[in-house]
């Protein structure tokens, strides 16, 4: 089993005991026996002003885009970091005016639109003087070696796409932190407590360690290698599945006829990945109460399965079979200058080139200088 960078942190207490503490968690910041980070750290006699929470709130209560308007009770003051307005991501400057340590201690999913380390770069640009900002490391999940997608176009930034990163980046909150540092030019005092015994082949389910849901909509591990793909989906008008109790494995809308999209998308032959016709209702979120027709997206080889290009293909295939303009363009993540599925791909050429009906090999070719420079950029940058 390895070590993540709380437990490394807690072996070190001592001296960080005449520290004041802020910490940024939720409900994944725990021990492998399954203690709350904010609960341990105070039992090591570490000062904790107060827990500011991202997204979704500290235990997760909260679905995706709904303001934390008030986190339940856990002995010391909680502050969310995720509102009704985009100025609610950054934490007021008054709030850290005692402090002289934050620590960073969330669960990531390894895609470039999981908000959680969005909030800690967002916190970043905020830290002024000789405050020091701590990461105390984690895995990702996905690994540390496969990257996938293009890169985030400045014009394109948002809430989910704050990082300068592919979709798919292979890095961890640690290693994320020093290049957001080093590419905004960040004048400030960056730590990253490292873990021990991770391996950048690693998946989550080789690590040792417990899966705790970090948002409402990712139940298990086997969910986040699905997510930096078929997160794409919310950008659409087909449902990825929220309101089930598999989301973004279940993708559809009422207007499929399941067997057909099935069909089309094994004649693709992507790899790693096999689809499954179905139906399903979901009890909120898109078409709610309504039977919507889809496929179930199956895993064969999450070694081989490539999750961008499988989402991107789901959604062509769904486009040039059904036509139209199935691209959402309302309010998403506090921005309405560009669709949300431009937002998510980081620009609008994806978007542009399903609408014209290029061809899928053609799409992808669209983001591999990207990869192949931003796999350049990243090795600066590992820990591991």
């Amino acid at each position: 089993m390895i070590k993540t960078g709380l437990e490394v942190f807690i072996e070190n207490s001592e001296k960080y005991k005449r520290r004041a503490v802020a910490l940024i968690a939720n409900q994944t910041s725990v021990t492998p026996d399954l203690r709350y980070s904010w609960d341990v750290l105070r039992e090591e006699g570490i000062t904790i002003r107060r827990v500011f929470t991202p997204e979704h709130g500290i235990f997760s209560t909260e679905q995706d885009q709904v303001a934390v308007q008030k986190e339940p009770e856990i002995d010391c003051e909680t502050l969310s970091l995720y509102g009704d307005s985009y100025d609610s991501l950054l934490p007021d400057e008054a709030c850290l005016s005692d402090i002289d340590l934050v620590l960073f201690d969330i669960q990531d999913i390894g895609a470039r639109y999981y908000t959680y380390v969005n909030t800690m770069a967002l916190f970043m640009e905020r830290i002024r003087g000789d405050v020091e900002m701590m990461v105390l490391d984690r895995p990702n999940p996905l690994g540390g070696v496969a990257i996938e997608g293009p890169k985030l176009q400045d014009d394109y930034r948002s809430f989910v796409g704050i990082l300068p990163v592919a979709v798919r980046h292979g890095m961890t909150a640690g290693e994320l932190a020093l290049l957001y540092r080093d590419t905004r030019k960040l004048d400030i005092k960056l730590t990253v407590m490292r873990m021990r015994g991770w391996k950048r082949r690693m998946l989550f389910r080789e690590t040792g360690l417990p899966w705790i849901a970090p948002s409402p909509n990712m139940p298990t591990e086997d969910t986040a290698y699905r997510y930096p793909g078929f997160c794409l989906v919310e950008g659409t008008n087909l449902s990825e599945g929220r309101g089930t109790t598999m989301p973004f494995k279940l993708i559809g809308a009422p207007y499929i006829e399941p067997y057909r999209l099935a069909e089309s998308l094994r004649a693709i032959e992507l790899e790693g990945v096999s689809f499954r016709p179905v139906f399903f209702k979901p009890t909120f979120h898109k078409y709610a109460g309504e039977a919507v027709g889809g496929v179930f997206i199956h895993i064969t080889d999450v070694q081989a399965f490539k999750p961008f290009l499988a989402g991107v293909a789901v959604i062509k295939t769904v486009h040039d079979m059904y036509g139209g303009d199935m691209f959402l363009r309302d309010v998403y993540e506090f921005n309405d200058r560009h669709p949300a599925f431009d937002l998510l791909t980081g620009s609008s050429v994806i978007r542009e080139m399903i609408l014209r009906g290029a061809a899928m090999s053609e799409i992808q070719e669209s983001w591999r200088d990207d990869e192949n420079a931003f796999l350049k950029i990243k090795r600066e940058f590992h820990l591991y």
